[in-house]
């Protein structure tokens, strides 16, 4: 459900006129629902008609922000150098919240300083998807939204976000969370249905995806992020395939911003994806593991660490505040299982083929190289997908190798060269699937 409400105020707390905007009050009920979404937008539109004098161009820019404890609940508080349209609602399982604005230019900024409140874990901020930034934050208890207003400075049309929360228990809390329900926000673009064209059988269109991104940086060591890593090596085998002249590849994000899962895998089946590749360097909080490891999927970890590799993946989707509860209905879920199983043995088959030119091109493969668990990108039913995991951030070799451009060459080519017997041996066996 989406809780908002927009008020437009100078810095004496009233209009030009004197009167209180239109738009709503303080500490008055929020209003609900997408009509409040449209509000949003025209209001923030509305509030830069009287800073005529100031041309407001370019990317709107943080001038601070705090959380900070008061009775009986916490207020976040964001200021930016002009209005934006903007969002706000709550999530539960973990509890959170989340902000969403047109993009804005966070450059050096940390998140808010939360002073004299605990009940605020973590607070993360960065892209979300092209053109929009989201801010997210983990409480550690549930907490309702109780205002939520944007206040405009007419003279210089800097603005600032005031959300507060007040305690409530977890029935209240769940029944006052959810995503709003926006189809031009959730939905992919609805595509035109146009007769598929001949296509070239040993010409293959090749979907790699990048891990993480925006909100969701992936795992960290120092300075490096794997969704920067995986950004650039993405790229670099996008690269590769395109100049043997017998591949089309695709990235899922062409930037630092984030893209959900299920979005990931829309976005593969939109390209017409004959492959999906999604590619991860993750680091291990205890022990030490090294080399590249390939994942399928399976609805059983082949092993304790795959089973928690994959909650944790799909739990970053869930930290970055993307509602994952809404379920297909059951005869879809059936009949996408059937899909799944009719297509599991050419997704094992791209994985042989993809760790034997990966072998044959950097050497060294981690000591149990081909294993399954269930991760979500890979669940696409009609696709061949497989998850490399390219090395360990965690493994000081691992991320030198990463970090080097030549080791990433020979890694992109092995996956190429693995593509390429795989694409072969799939052509081959085609006539004796059944139809």
């Amino acid at each position: 459900m989406l809780r908002l409400s927009i008020w437009n105020e100078k810095k004496s707390g009233r209009g030009a006129s004197g009167e209180r905007s239109p738009w709503g009050r303080a500490g008055r009920g929020p209003m609900r629902g997408p009509f409040a979404a449209c509000l949003a937008m025209l209001a923030t539109i509305w509030v830069w008609l009287p800073a005529q004098a100031q041309e407001m161009g370019g990317l709107a820019r943080p001038l601070g922000g705090s959380i900070e404890g008061r009775w009986g609940g916490t207020e976040l508080r964001l200021d930016l150098s002009q209005g934006v349209p903007w969002r706000v609602f709550t999530l539960g399982d973990p509890n959170r919240l989340v902000m969403d604005f047109r993009e804005v230019q966070w450059g050096e900024m940390q998140a808010p300083d939360m002073n004299g409140t605990d009940r605020v874990r973590e607070v993360r901020l960065g892209g979300y998807r092209p053109g929009w930034s989201r801010l997210v934050a983990d409480l550690a208890e549930p907490l309702v939204i109780e205002s939520a207003v944007m206040l405009s400075d007419a003279d210089t049309g800097a603005a600032t976000i005031r959300v507060i929360l007040k305690a409530a228990d977890q029935a209240a809390f769940d029944a006052a969370s959810g995503a709003p329900q926006d189809p031009r926000w959730d939905l992919p673009r609805a595509a035109r249905i146009m007769p598929l064209p001949e296509r070239d059988p040993k010409r293959l269109t090749v979907v790699i995806d990048p891990g993480h991104g925006g909100i969701d940086p992936g795992a960290e060591r120092g300075e490096v992020r794997e969704a920067d890593l995986m950004l650039t090596f993405a790229r670099e085998l996008q690269e590769v395939l395109r100049r043997t002249g017998s591949f089309d590849a695709v990235l899922t994000r062409e930037g630092d911003h984030f893209v959900s899962l299920e979005a990931r895998v829309a976005r593969a089946r939109e390209a017409g994806a004959d492959v999906f590749v999604s590619l991860h360097a993750d680091a291990l909080s205890e022990g030490q593991a090294r080399g590249a490891a390939i994942y399928t999927l399976s609805e059983e970890a082949s092993d304790a660490a795959s089973a928690a590799l994959a909650e944790r993946h799909d739990r970053d989707d869930l930290l970055a505040g993307v509602d994952l509860s809404r379920s297909d209905d059951r005869v879809a879920d059936v009949l996408m299982d059937l899909a799944r199983l009719q297509n599991a043995p050419r997704s094992t088959a791209l994985a042989r083929h993809l760790l034997s030119g990966i072998e044959n091109a950097v050497g060294r493969v981690h000591k149990r190289p081909l294993r399954h668990a269930g991760f979500s990108v890979l669940k696409a039913a009609d696709i061949p997908s497989v998850l490399v995991e390219l090395g360990f951030l965690s493994t000081d070799e691992d991320l030198a190798n990463l970090s080097d451009p030549i080791w990433r060459q020979g890694m992109a080519a092995g996956i190429r060269d693995g593509l390429m017997a795989w694409r072969d041996e799939d052509a081959a066996l085609a006539p004796l699937r059944r139809k």
